[in-house]
């Protein structure tokens, strides 16, 4: 399956590597146009005494542009909202606008338990995609900047229920390497874990390597619906 472009967004730097490393660098490789959106400044990522939220921020940003570089992604836009304190709520959905978080049925750690910032990333996705919104009168000030309102044609869930398998086996180490830029956050002891889990898909999905998302083709449901 091939897609002229792909928007991830999600909440932390290094999200994005441990959802779907292997399916950007797999796209990216077969030329989709793939861009990054961070939701938050990734500035509660440390407990080392005496690290400030700029220090910490300043660290992680440079991780993930390094990381991104080895997928091939085109773009990483962060939104900067306080890391630890993302809510659902107008501010944070115009900023939204695509592969994310499922926020009920999480993709990285045991289900329903999972960081609250996770669930809003998964939570704001949904809002921006949800049929007939946003609406021209909820975000005037997007239309006064030249933005119309857009329709996302395909979302992607990283998800612990996946429907559809990505064959990552020939982008695994690629993602296995992006995963070492972001060496503020200890990684390295994730590492067995991921490439298990990737096998662990692949079985489900028929090859050797995978990741697993739950995928929608909202037009063709609307379609279907009769919208």
């Amino acid at each position: 399956m091939g897609f002229a472009s792909a928007l991830v967004l999600f909440a932390h730097p290094d999200d994005a590597e441990y959802m779907c490393g292997g399916t950007v660098a797999h796209w990216a490789g077969n030329g989709t146009e793939v861009h990054y959106v961070v939701v938050t400044d990734g500035s509660a990522g440390s407990n080392e005494p005496g690290m400030t939220r700029e220090q910490i921020s300043g660290i992680r940003k440079p991780e993930q542009d390094e990381a991104a570089r080895v997928l091939g992604v085109r773009t990483v836009t962060f939104l900067d909202f306080p890391d630890g304190m993302l809510e659902v709520n107008l501010e944070t959905r115009m900023a939204e606008v695509l592969v994310a978080p499922d926020p009920s049925r999480l993709w990285f750690g045991r289900r329903y338990i999972n960081h609250a910032d996770h669930r809003a990333a998964g939570e704001l996705a949904l809002c921006a995609v949800m049929p007939d919104a946003p609406s021209r009168p909820q975000f005037p000030e997007l239309l006064e900047a030249g933005f119309e309102p857009y329709e996302v044609p395909n979302l992607w869930l990283s998800t612990e229920e996946p429907d559809t398998y990505v064959d990552i086996t020939k982008t695994i180490d690629l993602k296995m390497e992006a995963l070492t830029k972001h060496r503020s956050q200890g990684v390295e002891d994730d590492l067995q874990w991921v490439r298990d889990r990737a096998k662990e898909l692949g079985e489900k999905g028929g090859v050797e390597y995978a990741e697993g998302f739950l995928a929608f083709s909202l037009k063709e449901e609307e379609e279907a619906e009769g919208r």
